[in-house]
């Protein structure tokens, strides 16, 4: 089986090719759109909220407000919106690995409906909230600790973006709904774990989507061609 450092490697390299920069721009352009779209409308709300409660507040508190409603918003649902808006451009980074490593899984790609697509995306934002829902209460205890509060978040969103990102590779191949799915859960971790910290850097947050979906396919195909040779 491929190790995840190798498959990141092989990812890394291939961000150069155009089909890959033209998906890059395509979720890059969407997910800003509506990141800002969700900060807009929370700090409206909140605006809205405190005003109605009567709050005064001055201008200087109303900035130090947006700063840290963008800081905490940016912390959680970058990540969210990211992971969401790539399910929609998944296949075409797929499609460009697998065609220079991969030309023989060709014939076993399908073609997903826009509705299991949709299905699945609403599924996946679903449990990423319920999931950093839960964790609030766990994360709020160990506040004091000064890293355990971000090791859970890290812990929990590490899970859910590995098995997401193996499932956007490993549904669009499997032939049988009772196939087991490929990659350890380790590897799955690991890699989920990179994604999240990739995430969580300015600018490098735009590519870590790709770079997740890249890798996954590496490890999803080799686990596979493992599973085959037997």
């Amino acid at each position: 089986m491929m190790s995840l450092p190798r498959a990141l490697a092989l990812a890394l390299r291939q961000l150069g090719d155009p089909r890959i920069l033209k998906v890059l721009g395509k979720t890059a352009l969407v997910t800003l759109a509506l990141f800002a779209s969700l900060g807009g409308i929370l700090l409206a709300g909140l605006y809205r909220y405190l005003v109605s409660a009567g709050i005064a507040f001055s201008a200087e508190l109303s900035g130090l407000l947006a700063i840290v409603i963008t800081v905490l918003a940016g912390w959680f649902f970058f990540r969210v919106v990211a992971m969401f808006v790539l399910q929609f451009f998944v296949e075409d980074v797929v499609r460009t690995v697998e065609a220079k490593h991969y030309p023989e899984t060709a014939h076993s790609l399908r073609e997903i409906p826009l509705g299991e697509e949709v299905a699945h995306a609403s599924r996946s934002l679903l449990r990423t909230v319920l999931a950093n829902a839960a964790a609030l209460p766990v994360a709020g205890v160990l506040l004091a600790t000064g890293v355990g509060a971000p090791a859970v978040f890290w812990a929990v969103n590490a899970f859910l973006i590995g098995r997401e990102l193996r499932d956007m590779v490993w549904l669009r191949h499997r032939a049988d709904p009772a196939e087991r799915a490929p990659i350890s859960g380790g590897t799955r971790l690991l890699l989920g774990g990179t994604v999240v910290a990739l995430l969580a850097i300015p600018f490098l947050n735009l590519l870590a989507p790709i770079v997740g979906a890249a890798s996954a396919t590496h490890l999803v195909h080799r686990a596979r061609e493992k599973e085959l040779h037997a």
